[in-house]
């Protein structure tokens, strides 16, 4: 029993996780006292395959890709979520202390160059979405 309990302890003791870890921690959706958690997800297919630089309050944050997602703990308050460059996707959310809200990007083609489009949904459907994604670690 201690060949198989030991190494999990070693593991459990570890500072930094896994990204499976990472990702499975995000999937519980749990909310954060006195901030706010934001998922962005993309999912698969989308109209256009290619991945993308998305921006949050007008710093780089991370690239998308269709079957993925972000997840972000932030201050609440208002925030703009942004494609970044030709990218003129955007999307201003106001969030509260504890509130969990989740974002939906599609990417479409415009002239070559990918534009998203950013819709605010219901607990349920962005659950569901980011249940059947990877997470990507922003940045």
């Amino acid at each position: 029993m201690w060949r198989i309990l030991f190494p999990v302890l070693l593991l459990a003791g570890c500072s930094s996780m896994s990204p499976a870890m990472r990702d499975m921690s995000a999937k519980q959706f749990y909310s954060v006292p006195e901030k706010s958690v934001i998922y962005v997800v993309r999912e698969t297919p989308d109209l256009d395959p290619r991945p993308t630089v998305i921006t949050l309050n007008g710093a780089s944050e991370g690239i998308t890709y269709p079957g993925a997602f972000v997840r972000w703990v932030v201050q609440p308050g208002q925030h703009l979520i942004a494609g970044f460059g030709a990218d003129a996707g955007r999307i201003e959310l106001r969030t509260a202390p504890g509130g969990i809200y989740f974002v939906r990007q599609s990417v479409s083609q415009v002239n070559n160059l990918p534009q998203s489009t950013f819709t605010v949904v219901n607990e349920e459907a962005g659950r569901t979405a980011v249940s059947r994604s990877a997470r990507i670690d922003a940045s």
